[in-house]
């Protein structure tokens, strides 16, 4: 099957490729190349669904879509659907993580719980839709560390483990993070077959 897939984050399309057997992820820029996705809504699963559908009425294709983001305890729920853009429309990583820990000066670390929340969805031109969603459940850190991720990665700690997000090879954390554990269930619903460990993903080399 050939699906387009509704982001420009060569890091989302990476793994998503991986937890998608047997789906030939195009890029968005292939399909439907100039298409601004809107995430309007206050719901991941609404932004999922509102991304996948834009790209279905351009590109008459089936589409796979996410949206996810981090919700801090502390911080009644926030960034949740504005993780992307935090410290701005336009903000990188950094800026982002910067405004959160400093958001969190003051908390101590065993109340600075969080997850990563994550609704993955497959959309057909038929109208066929299913969704899935996936978390992960961690700490943040004050001091970031690794480089492995992106996003919040070098400052969250899932629970249970020592290393940040930011130092976990990402087939180790494909086992248990929240786009893992959503675009398994995904390709379950979908009926695909499992990944076959070392075999390379099928990615649009306009990711690249």
């Amino acid at each position: 099957m050939r699906a387009a897939f509704a982001s420009r984050n060569r890091h989302k399309a990476e793994q998503a490729a991986l937890l998608l057997p047997g789906i030939e992820l195009l890029s968005l820029d292939r399909v439907a190349p100039g298409l601004i996705l809107e995430e309007p809504y206050d719901t991941f699963e609404d932004n999922a669904f509102a991304k996948a559908r834009a790209v279905v009425a351009a590109a008459r294709l089936p589409v796979v879509a996410d949206d996810s983001g981090l919700e801090v305890d502390a911080l009644g729920g926030a960034p949740g659907v504005y993780s992307a853009r935090y410290a701005g429309e336009l903000a990188t990583d950094k800026e982002n993580n910067a405004k959160l820990i400093v958001a969190l000066v003051g908390v101590p670390e065993e109340l600075r719980t969080c997850r990563y929340r994550c609704t993955a969805v497959f959309v057909a031109p038929d109208g066929r839709a299913l969704a899935a969603e996936g978390t992960c459940e961690g700490t943040i850190v004050s001091i970031g560390r690794g480089t492995l991720g992106f996003g919040y990665d070098p400052h969250f700690k899932p629970r249970g483990e020592t290393r940040t997000m930011g130092e976990i090879p990402l087939e180790e954390k494909l086992v248990f993070s929240h786009r893992g554990r959503a675009f398994r269930e995904l390709a379950r619903k979908l009926g695909l077959a499992p990944q076959v460990a070392g075999s390379p993903p099928a990615l649009d080399d306009r990711f690249l």
